[in-house]
């Protein structure tokens, strides 16, 4: 891969504002030709004005933005969204109710000839799995058979990056994820650069192969889904991706931590001496069902989720953690769980919560 292959969409300490408020707060990223990322965080938080800025649809007040190695915004400059090949999927489809499948998918490819209209066409209809789809209007098709519409509208041109902005919100979960598998499969076939929005863990989880999070109008952490769940760089991260709480501990030495459950083995954070406060991560699957376990804990709330519940626990301190339990083995609220802790990876913040 050469350079501009590996640098194909740059964000360079990118801001945004609306009037003298910073919603966007030097953002930079990187995509590589062919890859799948994602902008992942709560509603507000910023990161539908970066995918509008990559757009072209938002001006930035500093950074630039690179794409295929070309110059597309900076703070002086903003190359018009209509000449930057950028597709876009929106969550709410954007697919013309008047105009036939077919006439939809090569919207974008009007100026091409004829035989090669119908060649583009026809080759996406048969990468979404819809052939003969072609003369049928969009009221007569599905929810996901839309998206996939649309998705193939927005790749007929064969832009240099798509942009999604919430594809699969208006959906159920399970079609959801089942619409992320199918459309990284058709991106990566294509191999089209994407940038994906949502607030979804599961869609970003499934579909990117490095996912941003975002608090606040700020780029915590840029990484694989992995990294972000085992690994998070702050307690924003921790507490946001999966589940989880952060209990409080205290520095014994560097390698070890007292909390309400025991002494933790693992490494502290630089600059914790003996004495200081941190925070753990535990997450539910660090927390393991055993009535022969040598600490118990009071269920104060349980979530059945079919092969699972989810138990809400209360040491004698006061400290909440959840554990993932069998749904065979069913507790009522009040009752005590006996637990065993089984972390293999310490993840440590130095502060108290």
């Amino acid at each position: 891969m050469n350079a501009a292959d590996k640098n194909f969409l740059t964000v360079d300490t990118i801001s945004v504002a609306y009037g003298k408020k910073k919603v966007v707060k030097n953002v930079s990223l990187q995509l590589a030709k062919g890859e799948i990322g994602c902008l992942l965080g709560p509603s507000g938080c910023g990161k539908t004005t970066i995918l509008r800025a990559i757009a072209g649809f938002e001006g930035i007040k500093q950074g630039e933005i690179l794409l295929a190695d070309k110059r597309v915004t900076d703070q002086h400059y903003q190359l018009a969204p209509e000449k930057r090949n950028i597709g876009m999927v929106f969550q709410d489809f954007a697919l013309f109710p008047h105009l036939s499948i077919g006439d939809n998918i090569g919207f974008g490819i009007r100026h091409l000839r004829s035989a090669e209209q119908k060649k583009r066409i026809s080759e996406l209809l048969a990468l979404i799995d819809l052939e003969g789809f072609e003369a049928r209007y969009p009221h007569q098709l599905s929810g996901g058979q839309q998206q996939r519409i649309a998705l193939a509208r927005a790749l007929a041109p064969k832009p240099n990056l798509l942009l999604m902005d919430e594809p699969f919100s208006s959906m159920d979960i399970e079609l959801r994820e089942v619409l992320a598998r199918e459309v990284r499969d058709i991106l990566k076939h294509e191999n089209i650069t994407s940038l994906l929005v949502t607030h979804d863990q599961n869609e970003a989880f499934i579909m990117a192969d490095n996912i941003g999070v975002i608090n606040e109008g700020n780029l915590v952490q840029w990484d694989t889904g992995y990294t972000l769940y085992h690994q998070p760089a702050t307690p924003f991260v921790a507490d946001f991706i999966g589940q989880g709480v952060l209990i409080k501990g205290t520095v014994i030495d560097q390698k070890t931590v007292k909390t309400s459950l025991s002494h933790l083995d693992g490494i502290v954070p630089d600059g914790c001496h003996s004495g200081c406060q941190v925070q753990i991560l535990v997450r539910p699957d660090d927390i393991i069902y055993d009535q022969n376990g040598s600490q118990s804990a009071c269920i104060v709330a349980r979530d059945f989720q079919g092969a699972d519940y989810l138990y809400t626990l209360e040491l004698n301190d006061g400290t909440q953690l959840q554990s993932l339990v069998h749904s065979h083995h069913q507790y009522d609220v009040g009752d005590k769980l006996g637990i065993r802790l089984d972390i293999e990876h310490l993840v440590v913040f130095a502060g108290s919560a």
